[in-house]
């Protein structure tokens, strides 16, 4: 990494550590605290099982790489900054954060996007004592790639690729020394029906960084069978495996009918064959009435332990109301089952389970995962904001030049900028994952004062989806007196639904959100310490996918602004 790329890293990182300008309104902020009441979650697995998924919540498109005994995987992020979560793990089951790949604005330039845009579907490869990770940055630059000596980072500036179009790529190093880049992007000529696309293959020269001109071609057209017309054939992965080259996509696009297959070639020159026993992996085929169940299953990779198994992560969903999940799509664990020279994820017909056996480490492996920080399961966490920098569950929409929080004396203040959660722009707002279908989450601020300010000050705790779908929890001071207030977008400019003038709120003012599917209720605690209700049972539904469209989950989290 140059100097510039590695002076824009720091920065970066000491974004919470700067100052911003002192005649600007601020808020405090001393606690978050996020507490997971699932069901499904209340048996813990036996001994010697896991549970599944993974990592809950907001994790969709994972992608994993092997480098010795350590795997290494990543998910999207969208217009969410820092951006594309990584995590390290010993086992494949327990997983720890180790951050962001992309943290600086030239890595990740958001500026104006909606919150379903942005980063979509990366690849991550280790390569000779180099990491490689492949994704795309839809609007603004396309694919590009970015490297590391260590997945913690620093990450390099991006390496662009304006000959690779569409979405999705993936990057494969064969054992020749060759690498080639596949990727979604459209069909020759125009498409036949809507959803009809094509896997593409290029070659890279790894040396000058460069996509080799007129080396791609189309290695998938339409999916399994063009005949059937299958829809949204995307995320490429390619393997070479006992002399076969195998090719893993996504195909159904990324609902109901999700799934992934496989196709295989002895020669990359010739054409992909399509296993006959596709989809290796879906759950569209099951009773939609089924209790607790877990749909829109795809968007799959593979890896081989070092124990010589095969295990695949994908993306899935735990849904209500058949089709419903605030969530967002999730990572799951899978062992991979070989038939006839073919992989084989999950049988059609059987349901992904919530609790199996973990795959076969040594006893030193295992004994490398105690202390880490549960990602799955029922569990509290808390964030007083005591430590020097942001914990890497928070996350800030899009990108901005300055940033609008700082963390000193046990506290996080939120400078108040004159920007709705409806705008484009970066609002102070930090979030973090909902990782349950039924959750509690609470935060303690000081109350806005009026004193020296030009314009009214709120702050509070969001429920946020999308800047069309949302929840903002706050408080604000009219004529001396603190006025709570429910502020609700769906669909439509955000409006007030709930106001209220309590004269017993406790110091500092605690406001509560708690959720059970399709239901969000608010609160706050009276100086007493008892929790008073501000409106219940509202419709959490709107924070859906199936309502709120996009590809996002829900999150969690704190926000101040001047109006």
């Amino acid at each position: 990494m140059n100097t510039k790329s590695l002076s824009c890293f720091l920065i970066a990182n000491v974004f919470s550590l700067s100052a911003f300008a002192s005649d600007s309104p601020t808020v405090n902020f001393y606690q978050f605290t996020y507490e997971g009441k699932d069901t499904v979650f209340a048996q813990k697995p036996a001994q010697g099982q896991f549970q599944n998924p993974v990592l809950a919540g907001f994790y969709p498109d994972p992608s994993i790489t092997r480098a010795g005994d350590d795997y290494y995987l990543v998910t999207s992020s969208f217009s969410y900054s820092p951006g594309v979560p990584i995590f390290h793990s010993k086992d494949l089951v327990n997983w720890k954060s180790l951050g962001h790949v992309l943290v600086t604005p030239s890595q990740l330039p958001l500026y104006k996007q909606k919150t379903s845009r942005g980063i979509y579907a990366p690849t991550i490869r280790y390569h000779e004592g180099t990491f490689y990770m492949i994704t795309t940055l839809v609007d603004v630059r396309g694919n590009f790639i970015v490297t590391a000596k260590n997945p913690a980072g620093p990450w390099s500036e991006p390496i662009l690729l304006p000959e690779v179009g569409g979405i999705d790529p993936d990057i494969f190093f064969d054992d020749d020394g060759r690498v080639y880049i596949a990727h979604n992007d459209a069909p020759i000529g125009e498409p036949l029906y809507e959803g009809h696309r094509a896997i593409w293959l290029w070659e890279f020269d790894l040396e000058k960084q460069k996509i080799i001109k007129e080396s791609g071609r189309v290695i998938v057209n339409g999916g399994t069978d063009l005949a059937k017309k299958p829809i949204w054939i995307e995320a490429p992965h390619l393997y070479k495996i006992n002399g076969w080259y195998y090719l893993l996509c996504a195909e159904g696009g990324t609902g109901y009918e999700h799934s992934a297959v496989i196709f295989r070639t002895k020669d990359l020159s010739k054409p992909f064959e399509p296993y006959k026993g596709n989809p290796i992996l879906t759950q569209r085929d099951l009773d939609i009435n089924r209790p607790n169940p877990i749909t829109t299953a795809g968007h799959a990779d593979i890896v081989q332990t070092t124990e010589g198994e095969w295990w695949a992560v994908f993306l899935a969903t735990r849904a209500y109301d058949k089709t419903a999940y605030n969530t967002g799509r999730e990572t799951f664990l899978l062992p991979v089952n070989w038939k006839n020279g073919w992989p084989m994820i999950l049988e059609q017909g059987k349901e992904i389970p919530y609790q199996l056996d973990k795959p076969k480490m040594s006893a030193a492996t295992s004994a490398n995962n105690k202390n880490i920080e549960p990602m799955t399961g029922n569990f509290i966490w808390q964030d007083n904001f005591s430590g020097s920098a942001l914990q890497h569950h928070w996350v800030s929409l899009r990108t901005a030049d300055s940033p609008f929080y700082a963390l000193k004396n046990n506290r996080i203040q939120l400078q108040a900028l004159n920007v709705t959660l409806d705008q484009l722009e970066q609002p102070a707002f930090l979030g973090r994952r909902q990782q349950h279908t039924r959750f509690s989450a609470s935060t303690q601020l000081d109350v806005p004062s009026e004193k020296n300010q030009a314009g009214k000050v709120s702050a509070g705790i969001v429920a946020l989806q999308s800047e069309t779908a949302h929840y903002y929890f706050g408080a604000t001071t009219i004529n001396g007196k603190t006025q709570l207030f429910i502020e609700q977008a769906n669909k439509s400019a955000p409006k007030v639904i709930r106001t209220l003038s309590p004269t017993d709120l406790g110091k500092p003012l605690q406001l509560a959100i708690e959720g059970d599917a399709g239901k969000i209720s608010f609160y706050y605690h009276n100086k007493d310490g008892h929790k008073k209700p501000v409106l219940e049972n509202a419709d959490a539904k709107i924070l859906s996918t199936e309502v709120a469209g996009g590809f996002v989950g829900t999150l969690l989290g704190i926000h101040a602004r001047a109006e």
